[in-house]
């Protein structure tokens, strides 16, 4: 560490994994970093607590999929083993099971995206409703992740898209529309068609082993960010909580010399902003200094979405085939999830009853709702996917009602995006609705912007190495001639034909 970088303050806001992120790579160069977290402790969403009984609980589950290359490489670094073996999955419907996926990694690996089409196993989806899909190829050759291709993409919603494809009424019902509802959060009609692209592309299609997903032996508060944290703090950084930031002041040089959480002050030599959109919505309320500037007050324009998380404690056990599924067709714009975890989380594998989280997304519908009434839809809609919770009861039960909290990627929502650079100088944003080129998502995605935005605050102060941002694996072979060949047609095009059509 450079003794010099000690008189440089970073402060660093929102202590998800952007904002942990960008925090322990700026300690370990020798910064004097200051990171403000709103909440009670470290975590934003992701983080996990005790109920009064003791039990621990958390604002729904998260999974960590086989392309987190980087999250894997912090857990190495950390050298701790918060993670299951990798998972099976299953879906359900109201009429039962409907697919089941094996462990991609396991299996012959194919040219994508046929390891994904040929060993998933549905259960009642037709093959000609899967062939529809197809046509649907191009799609994803065309939208490369460049910000040509997001502009494309981004005015049609996901449902216009799979119809302009041709995919079957049924393969988007029973297929396309259930990822989006528990992968983007929302119904088709409500999701851009650039961000579907890039989430389907990441998760699923880029590769075979995409979608096999690891899950955490515990809260990702208790397993992940506890030890994390510990590390942060020997590095030398300060962790606040119930620190709600107010206002930026910004010098007549156009850099921010200061962040301001009501009374307290915290001067600094740059910022990284790494929170939501609700967080951010919040700062932005309350801040005249960020109001002043257009790209800010675009951030208006962006939404989140509503969440539902329950943890239900039965009376005996039950056996539920998989420990991670998705279920869709139970509600029209909601999507929901249940895990038995039992079988993920290590302190509740020898519990003599289930234990049961059940998240629903795009839950708007659900949270005006008595708690007690919310416990006898889940366990409704368990017993319709596992019949044997019909007879159980229920013992204890926590519900989280989370409204506005994972980012909505709308239609025409792109270009109110933020680069990690703003226009004030020392100003950078971190974050999973941050426009950048690494091709990532969710967590991952987070993650990866609190390194990039890391990397700025170095290279803007001259001081430390960078952060090594490992890429995403690279497009298979077919691939990239594939879009090779289109960017070469598309190029082509442009020289000899009029702009006609709207983009």
């Amino acid at each position: 560490m450079a003794e010099v970088s000690r008189s440089k303050r970073i402060v660093v806001v929102g202590a998800g994994w952007a904002g942990l992120g960008a925090t322990y790579h700026l300690a370990k160069q020798g910064y004097e970093v200051t990171l403000l977290e709103a909440g009670s402790y470290p975590g934003g969403l992701v983080a996990g607590w005790k109920t009064a009984a003791g039990r621990s609980v958390e604002a729904g589950i998260h999974g960590f999929w086989y392309p987190y290359r980087n999250i894997f490489a912090l857990i190495d670094e950390l050298e701790i083993n918060p993670f299951t073996t990798w998972t099976r999955s299953s879906q359900y419907s109201p009429l039962g099971l409907e697919v089941e996926s094996p462990i991609f990694q396991n299996l012959p690996r194919l040219p994508t995206p046929l390891g994904t089409f040929l060993y998933t196993q549905f259960k009642r989806l037709p093959l000609i409703d899967r062939i529809s899909a197809l046509p649907l190829l191009y799609a994803i050759i065309d939208f490369d992740n460049s910000d040509e291709a997001w502009r494309r993409y981004d005015f049609v919603t996901a449902r216009e898209l799979f119809k302009d494809f041709g995919v079957s009424a049924r393969l988007y019902r029973e297929s396309f529309e259930p990822m989006l509802l528990v992968g983007l959060f929302a119904p088709g009609e409500q999701c851009s068609a650039a961000a579907t692209l890039g989430m389907l592309y990441y998760f699923i299609l880029a590769h075979q082993p995409d979608f096999d997903v690891v899950w955490c032996r515990g809260t990702v508060g208790e397993k992940i960010f506890r030890p994390w944290v510990e590390r942060i703090e020997k590095a030398g950084a300060k962790v606040l909580a119930n620190r709600r930031v107010t206002d930026v002041i910004v010098n007549s040089e156009n850099q921010a010399t200061g962040v301001v959480c009501g009374d307290e002050v915290f001067e600094t030599d740059a910022v990284v902003f790494a929170v939501g959109i609700t967080g951010m919505k919040k700062i932005l309320a309350n801040s005249p200094s960020l109001q002043s500037r257009k790209e800010f007050r675009n951030i208006g324009n962006l939404g989140a979405i509503d969440v539902l998380a329950t943890r239900l404690w039965f009376d005996r056990k039950i056996n539920i085939q998989r420990p991670s599924n998705a279920c869709f067709g139970f509600d029209a714009t909601t999507g929901w999830t249940f895990f038995d975890l039992n079988a993920l989380h290590d302190e509740y594998r020898n519990e003599p009853g289930t234990v049961v989280e059940v998240d629903f997304y795009h839950a708007n519908q659900f949270l005006s709702l008595e708690n007690e009434e919310i416990v006898r839809l889940v366990q409704r809609y368990l017993t319709t996917c596992v019949p044997a919770f019909g007879d159980a009861k229920v013992i204890d039960r926590s519900v989280i009602r989370l409204p506005q909290a994972v980012s909505h990627f709308a239609p025409g929502s792109y270009c109110y995006m933020l680069p990690a650079r703003t226009s004030i100088k020392n100003v950078f944003m971190s974050g999973d609705w941050i426009a950048n080129r690494h091709g990532s998502w969710s967590q991952e995605k987070a993650y990866v912007t609190g390194l990039e935005a890391a990397n700025l605050v170095v290279s803007y102060l001259g001081e430390g190495s960078l952060a090594r941002v490992i890429p995403v694996e690279v497009d298979e072979t077919h691939i990239q001639l594939a879009r090779i060949a289109n960017r070469t047609a598309r190029q082509i095009g442009k020289s000899i034909l009029p702009e006609f059509w709207l983009p």
